[in-house]
């Protein structure tokens, strides 16, 4: 008797305890519980650790040490983290400070899907895979604005199917970390638009002698052109070339319905003056 009643006062108190444990569940999801799963949680979690020693992006460095496999998982489950210690704060720009021909001239000429996508383009990375495949190597990549700060931040130049696989998981990363403005502000200010200038804010300075806010149309086509080949079409290397690229994007502009074929033209016409 004695042991068939220590089991029902068992099972009652299992069952109890079970209840229990399903009332919390359900009431740490309802009430947003569910964030302890989001990358955006682990990310902030980042904040609580030392912050990393500051390093140039790897776009600017040169010789650099590939990273441990402990130092990769870190990075990505830390994302935030990671990316703060390569900006250059000193000459940070907010999206708020950059005027809208300039975020719309990148967009246009380098990812007319930035922000409908989730880091990728399907349709630009199936054409480059058999592109890719015939070859057996890297020929041609699909990179978006995403890809490309990820790939500007961190990673060397390695053309690579497991460097692009890297590329890959930090978009999406990237993606569920920061939003879309936040994205083209990072990516502005730290893509290299040649002649030494890393930033919309040196770029800026540095070509015209203005703060981004004061870029017109012309100059901030012109910008806009340079990251796809910095050394090629920065002005002070060969303007003829800079300007061709500036009726590229102007173009990208008017397909892209950022401006009509009107203003593209009188952007075209209109002189660009270098800072020296």
């Amino acid at each position: 008797m004695k042991k068939s009643r220590s089991r029902r006062v068992r099972r009652s108190f299992l069952r109890l305890f079970g209840l229990l444990a399903l009332i919390f569940l359900l009431t740490f999801f309802l009430a947003g519980g569910t964030a302890i799963f989001s990358p955006r949680t682990w990310s902030k979690a980042g904040d609580f650790l030392p912050k990393l020693d500051p390093a140039p992006p790897s776009v600017a460095q040169t010789g650099t040490t590939e990273p441990s496999t402990l130092d990769r998982i870190e990075r990505f489950l830390f994302l935030r983290r990671a990316v703060e210690s390569r900006l250059q704060r000193d000459t940070y720009v907010p999206i708020k400070d950059i005027p809208d021909d300039m975020k719309n001239a990148i967009i246009a000429v380098e990812d007319r899907k930035f922000y409908s996508h989730w880091g990728f383009d399907p349709e630009g990375i199936a054409r480059a895979t058999l592109v890719n495949l015939q070859y057996g190597q890297i020929e041609e990549g699909a990179s978006t604005i995403t890809q490309q700060l990820v790939k500007n931040l961190f990673l060397s130049h390695e053309q690579s199917f497991g460097r692009k696989g890297e590329e890959f998981l930090l978009a999406l990363d990237m993606e569920a970390n920061y939003s879309k403005d936040e994205i083209l502000e990072l990516y502005l200010n730290t893509i290299y638009y040649g002649s030494n200038y890393y930033g919309i804010g040196p770029a800026s300075e540095g070509y015209f002698g203005k703060k981004p806010r004061e870029l017109k149309l012309p100059e901030a086509a012109m910008l806009a052109g340079l990251p796809n080949a910095p050394s090629v079409y920065s002005p002070y290397a060969d303007f003829m070339m800079a300007k061709k690229r500036q009726f590229v994007v102007l173009d990208a502009m008017v397909a892209a319905g950022y401006i009509d074929k009107t203003r593209a033209e009188d952007a075209k016409l209109t002189p660009i003056y270098l800072a020296h």
